[in-house]
């Protein structure tokens, strides 16, 4: 994996719905991207995924408010959505077939990586004959700080900046991180914010 992240430029990734739907990953993950470390893809299908389990668990949000941020993100971070997949689907074999879509995209889009949480639904058995690794967002930004500290710090420093109702102290930021299962991440950013 490390060989594939070395190519930083050239490092395509595609985002699963698991990693979207919460909003605190969502939005570093967003920034990340920005910081043309590596190119992030999606699909309507993974958004209207992250949008539905949004929409049953937060009564309290909107389909229009979810389709703003769909569209702010399809705006902001360049050639990220991805079409003409579906075709590729029948003839993938997954232990969830309801991810195949998330394979056919990565394939279409030529993407190295699957960022997700549920690795056991993407077994290395199979992603290796379509050259795709799946990994979590912890390890996935832990490679991104090992290659680019700076850009890192950069893009989890304007995401704290931009939370503002209530603002966050340094703590409450790594802590809102650890909550999304970015525990690694979260301790290595404190060292290197702490210095």
């Amino acid at each position: 994996m490390r060989e594939l992240l070395k190519i930083v430029s050239q490092l395509i990734v595609v985002y699963d719905a698991c990693v979207l739907y919460p909003a605190p990953l969502r939005d570093l993950l967003m920034w990340l991207a920005l910081s043309d470390l590596f190119q992030a893809k999606w699909t309507d299908r993974i958004h209207q995924e992250w949008i539905s389990n949004v929409l049953k668990n937060r009564p309290d949000l909107t389909l229009n408010q979810l389709n703003r941020t769909k569209s702010l993100m399809n705006f902001h971070v360049r050639d990220a959505l991805v079409n003409n997949y579906e075709d590729l689907i029948p003839s993938l074999t997954l232990p969830d077939p309801n991810d195949r879509h998330i394979l056919a995209t990565a394939i279409k889009a030529k993407a190295s990586l699957i960022i997700t949480f549920n690795l056991k639904d993407f077994p290395f058995s199979i992603l290796r004959n379509y050259q795709v690794e799946a990994i979590t967002p912890d390890e996935f930004i832990l490679e991104l700080i090992d290659i680019d500290e700076k850009a890192v710090i950069q893009a989890a420093t304007q995401q704290k900046n931009t939370l503002k109702n209530p603002p966050f102290t340094l703590e409450q930021y790594l802590e809102s991180l650890t909550k999304q299962n970015l525990i690694e991440t979260a301790k290595l950013l404190k060292n290197l914010l702490d210095n």
